[in-house]
């Protein structure tokens, strides 16, 4: 069947009409996905709206932007903060690592009196062995102390064997990193 139209119109005499109604059917087709895209797309025109409005609820976008860069200042004051308290937790520790840390005490009885073990040996060190030992050796009638300094867990002097159990035993303490 030869269409009259297509002759007259388009010049096209032997085109089969039924490829223009498959065309047509594209092009519906077509139309009717752009308008699901366009109303899906107007959708999220209307929430992000909603999500801009409910933003700005009570302010104006002037306001609103000095918030912003309130909060940006202050964000910028605390990194600051943070970056001074690290420089001074660093001095703390440097510090700490200089402070008397490890303790031991031995006490004895230097002069197998009978008054008990009142002479004592007590070990003062910091984190790297350095420090003194302190010997307080009590008799009936006086009571002596000595110090003897300690650097990196070595004594110039002799040691007697309360001064040295002790020494080991403060640097045998464990200091938690």
């Amino acid at each position: 069947m030869e269409s009259n139209l297509l002759k007259s119109i388009l010049g096209l005499s032997g085109f089969d009409p039924g490829y223009l109604v498959i065309a047509v059917a594209v092009l519906l087709v077509l139309v009717i996905v752009l308008l699901i895209v366009s109303i899906a797309g107007a959708s999220k025109n209307k929430k992000l709206s909603r999500r801009i409005d409910a933003l700005c609820a009570g302010k104006n976008a002037e306001s609103l932007e000095l918030e912003i860069n309130k909060i940006l200042e202050e964000n910028k004051y605390l990194m600051s903060e943070v970056s001074e308290h690290k420089a001074y937790i660093k001095t703390i520790f440097k510090r700490l690592k200089m402070a008397y840390q490890k303790f031991a005490l031995v006490k004895y009885d230097a002069l197998d009196q009978m008054g008990g073990q009142l002479s004592f040996v007590l070990a003062f060190l910091d984190e790297n062995n350095n420090g003194f030992l302190l010997n307080s050796v009590h008799s009936a009638t006086m009571n002596y102390i000595y110090s003897k300094n300690v650097v990196e867990g070595e004594v110039e002097v002799e040691l007697g064997a309360e001064e040295a159990e002790a020494l080991e035993k403060a640097m045998s303490v464990k200091i938690p990193k």
